[in-house]
């Protein structure tokens, strides 16, 4: 399904009539820079200043208010609100009645000052949804469009045309990437201040650049979601159409806490990586990335696979370039002989004809151009990088051209990295107007065909399917709505056993025994040895009772055993149920530990979450995804961890049945969408080997909301 629009957001980028709210006679005021930087922009429609105290502004006829605006220009395409912010909602609501299709707010003293900035701005939102007008902020710092030539910003330079569309939350990001830009001769189609997204927000800022013919690539800096589901419909269906580069501000240390569980607070890093991962956007690690790769993509087509040719004019730098391939999904790729052949044909006898190709310190702009033109021609070779380091005896101001000039029928994508200073400045710049994207050191350059890669396989994805399976939802609804009337906010393995039945999953023989004897049948009945578990729904913790007994392998022991931790239990907990102990099989001597959760992300839902259990868990190893999982999630997320080898065998035990494995991460998945009740459910630990799959322990969380809608 397509993202949704706005139905106004076309009067916010394109615009025939727009009016200045608090336009100033006063140079050092907002009002005044911001309709400076109208009238020096190329905007071409009727532009309104609204001043009750000025006859004129910078030659332009005021007008006392909105409502002034000649009927001709009326609806008002957009509105440009500089007022104190105790203005904005009776200036909206003055704009709605016109009426006025969108504004920009650009005042602040909004929710950042507390909660009387709050309760505007949530006003200011409510009006404008009232009125249906698009609106973006408060708190922004404008918006540029290069189509229609709007500059309804204060922000300083002015950034050239292109065909990136670029959106923040920062307000002083943008600033500094404005005249960054504007310094660089970097191309905009869109460049976005978000502000305090009252109403228009990451999600449609995704859906309008997606659609905008304008706009190759989508750029864009984030600290949080405003509505994750949104997002993610917004985003799945932006990345179909064009790559989409976000970076997500806080990475660091979003791994969680060590300890027992993997501790993950709303918001945290791992919830964005999962979704960035299942909608196909491709994440910066640095804010400079973003506009690395938006070069790359905006100047090349996507490569047909990984294998990266490297030619340069040093074998040093040419070995560091290949040695960050692996890392960005990259290979070098393998030359056929008669690619071989003719570079050494054409290039001095001390030069490396293999992959990555060594030109010698002295290579002219020729030879680099002969080499690559070579390169190119072979089959195996999907995209190609020439490093060129400065050298007394190599002119590189030729070399953007003699490139640029070289035959490409396949389109293969051609990035240049010249290392130097002033002395590559001028071959630089042309390489940029060439149309080959051109960097001062080659790992930007790699991390960019890594991306393109990535973007060309996710592209020729199909859709992700659903998969659902047998169960008994009644059985399963009716222990959490027990639960949920009992205030429990926690069930242990004493009512978790019912749920997990309930969907099939597979999980070690457990019986409850209420007395000794029961206790001793049991273990007959299951094997010996067993294991005996305090049952108690006060007691979800056992390690506090010691309450926990393994490898009970004659009637003896289990009896005693059973005695022992009821006894303790009681003494130590006099206020908790005791209703016996769980009898159940010890684990396979080789299965493999693990960790099989959801916890519920304020921002996108439920995220289910896989790892290794026992010692290994302290590494914060895991692989998450958001449900709904796919056949596509799950075959993935084991593969992912840095553990895996160990599940597949390669210390010398058999693989794990990786089958069930991802059955349990399906059904976990179908049990977080079905019981919105659970903030987190916990398998721990999940026993796999070669024969199969059980859920030894498990835990679940109930939702504050749920217990609230009892009370």
């Amino acid at each position: 399904m397509p993202a949704p629009l706005h139905k106004n957001i076309s009067a916010l980028f394109a615009p025939k009539s727009v009016c200045v709210l608090g336009a100033s006679r006063d140079p050092g005021k907002i009002g005044h820079i911001l309709l400076n930087k109208m009238l020096q922009g190329a905007f071409s429609g009727k532009i309104f200043p609204i001043n009750p105290y000025a006859d004129k502004i910078l030659g332009l006829a005021t007008l006392r208010k909105p409502g002034d605006i000649p009927a001709l220009h009326l609806p008002l395409d957009l509105a440009v609100i500089c007022l104190p912010a105790g203005q904005v909602p009776q200036a909206l609501a003055e704009l709605g009645e016109l009426p006025a299709r969108a504004a920009i707010v650009v005042s602040t003293g909004f929710s950042e000052t507390g909660s009387w900035g709050r309760q505007l701005e949530e006003e200011a939102g409510e009006i404008a949804r009232r009125y249906g007008i698009a609106l973006l902020g408060p708190n922004s710092v404008g918006l540029y469009v290069a189509g229609c030539g709007l500059r309804a910003t204060f922000m300083k330079g002015k950034p050239s045309s292109g065909d990136i569309g670029f959106f923040s939350q920062s307000g002083a990001l943008c600033a500094a990437m404005f005249d960054w830009a504007a310094d660089k001769n970097f191309g905009f189609s869109s460049f976005i201040s978000l502000g305090s997204k009252v109403l228009l927000d990451e999600s449609d800022m995704l859906a309008y650049l997606a659609e905008d013919p304008a706009t190759k690539v989508i750029v864009g800096y984030i600290e949080n979601v405003s509505d994750g589901p949104k997002f993610l419909q917004c985003a799945h269906s932006a990345t179909r159409k064009k790559p989409v580069i976000l970076f997500k501000a806080g990475r660091a240390g979003a791994r969680g806490e060590l300890g027992e569980r993997v501790v993950l607070r709303d918001g945290q890093d791992l919830a964005y990586e999962a979704a960035f991962r299942q909608t196909g956007i491709i994440r910066a690690t640095e804010i400079e990335d973003l506009f690395s790769m938006a070069q790359a993509f905006a100047s090349c087509a996507l490569p047909q696979g990984p294998s990266m040719a490297v030619v340069s004019n040093g074998g040093r730098i040419g070995t560091a370039a290949a040695e960050a391939c692996p890392a960005n999904g990259l290979i070098l790729a393998p030359f056929g002989g008669g690619t071989v052949e003719t570079l050494r044909r054409g290039l001095p006898p001390y030069a490396f004809c293999r992959n990555p190709v060594d030109l010698l310190a002295d290579a002219s702009p020729e030879r680099f151009a002969a080499a690559a033109a070579t390169v190119l021609k072979d089959p195996a070779v999907h995209s190609l990088l020439l490093i060129a380091g400065i050298s007394v005896l190599g002119d590189f101001d030729g070399l953007p051209d003699a490139v640029s000039a070289l035959p490409n029928p396949e389109h293969k994508p051609i990035l240049a990295c010249l290392m130097g200073g002033e002395g590559v400045a001028l071959a630089r710049r042309r390489f940029f107007e060439c149309g080959i994207p051109c960097y001062s050191f080659p790992e930007p350059a790699i991390k960019a065909l890594g991306a393109m890669y990535r973007q060309s396989l996710w592209k020729d994805n199909h859709l992700p399917v659903e998969v659902d399976y047998r169960h008994d939802t009644r059985r399963a609804r009716a222990v959490i709505e027990q639960a949920v009337a009992d205030r429990l906010t926690e069930l242990g393995e004493y009512h978790v056993q019912e749920i997990l039945s309930a969907y099939e999953i597979p999980s070690l023989e457990s019986r409850l025994a209420r007395t000794s004897a029961e206790a001793v049948q049991l273990a007959r009945q299951c094997g010996m040895p067993v294991a005996l578990k305090i049952a108690s729904p006060h007691i979800l913790h056992k390690s506090e009772v010691q309450g926990v007994a393994l490898n009970l392998d004659s009637p003896e022991k289990v009896r005693t055993a059973f005695m022992d931790i009821t006894a303790r239990a009681g003494r130590l907990r006099a206020e908790a149920y005791i209703a016996g102990c769980i009898v159940q099989n010890m684990a396979p001597k080789k299965a493999r530990e693990l960790v099989i959760s959801f916890k519920r992300d304020n921002s996108f839902g439920p995220m289910i979450i896989f790892g290794p259990g026992g010692d290994l868990r302290a590494f914060n190893d895991v692989s998450c995804r958001l449900a709904p999982l796919s056949l596509d999630d799950v075959h993935d997320m084991p593969r992912e961890i840095r553990t895996y080898p160990v599940l597949a065998g390669l210390d010398g035990e058999k693989a794990v049945n990786f089958t069930v494995l991802e059955d349990i991460l399906l059904i976990l998945s179908r049990i977080a969408l079905e019981f919105p009740e659970i903030q987190e459910f916990e398998c721990n630990p999940v026993l796999a080997d070669s024969t199969g799959v059980q859920v030894a322990g498990a835990r679940i969380l109930l939702a504050p909301f749920a217990l609230e809608k009892s009370g």
